[in-house]
């Protein structure tokens, strides 16, 4: 029986949405995932902050799946990552739904990455409010760069090269299988778990676990760099 698939696509920023920025490549990640095993009733697209929950083309997405008997599709999973809140409204519609790179992802999956997600950014975010408060204070002129010490340049060298070994699944492979060894998996475990779920390596291969390790210590490296 062929499969029915509803698409979700999201843009962050109306010039997003008028010039197809990133709109393309979703399309065309739905279109290379769908192939000939199902077909793709229609699409829906909303133009705004990944922060919100009021998306109403998502809405309306869910509400086709249900009546159409439908899977919701969506190209990319940090399209869904971003807010808990969000996350869980998902879950809570009843409706099924697939990420085109990372088919394996249930519930569980998001909504452990969501959790990682936003504390991350609630903790950057803090961290940078108060780093800048306390600069003010001491009388520095913000985004001059003859304030930076040698030491806030190394630390800024060493973040960029961690960035630059790093690609996006890495980075949320790390968060999910430091999350897991603190539930008390083996890495072992953890190892079969990341490529049960759908995760590769950087060069596209299954996750061992010296790969597992690496990850995670990579995460671990970024963190203590943000908070020197």
């Amino acid at each position: 029986m062929t499969e029915r698939f509803v698409a979700y696509f999201r843009v962050s920023t109306q010039k997003q949405g008028r010039s197809g920025l990133g709109l393309e490549a979703q399309k065309q990640a739905v279109e290379h995932f769908v192939g000939s095993k199902g077909k793709v009733l229609t699409s829906f697209t909303d133009i705004e902050s990944g922060k919100k929950n009021d998306r109403p083309q998502l809405q309306a997405a869910i509400a086709c799946c249900k009546v159409q008997g439908a899977t919701l599709l969506i190209a990319k999973l940090d399209r869904l990552t971003r807010n808990v809140a969000f996350v869980f409204t998902l879950r809570d519609s009843g409706v099924n739904f697939l990420c085109c790179d990372m088919p394996e992802a249930n519930t569980l999956t998001i909504g452990i990455l969501a959790t990682m997600a936003q504390h991350e950014r609630e903790m950057i975010a803090d961290r940078t409010r108060k780093a800048l408060a306390e600069k003010k204070k001491r009388g520095f002129v913000l985004g001059t760069p003859a304030n930076l010490t040698e030491e806030a340049k190394r630390k800024g060298t060493l973040h960029s090269q961690l960035n630059a070994q790093a690609d996006p699944n890495n980075r949320r492979a790390g968060a999910f299988a430091r999350k897991l060894r603190d539930f008390g998996y083996s890495w072992a475990e953890i190892a079969r778990q990341l490529n049960a779920s759908g995760f590769n390596t950087r060069k596209g291969g299954s996750f061992q676990i010296v790969q597992v390790q690496r990850v995670v210590q990579l995460v671990n490296a970024s963190e203590e760099i943000n908070e020197e």
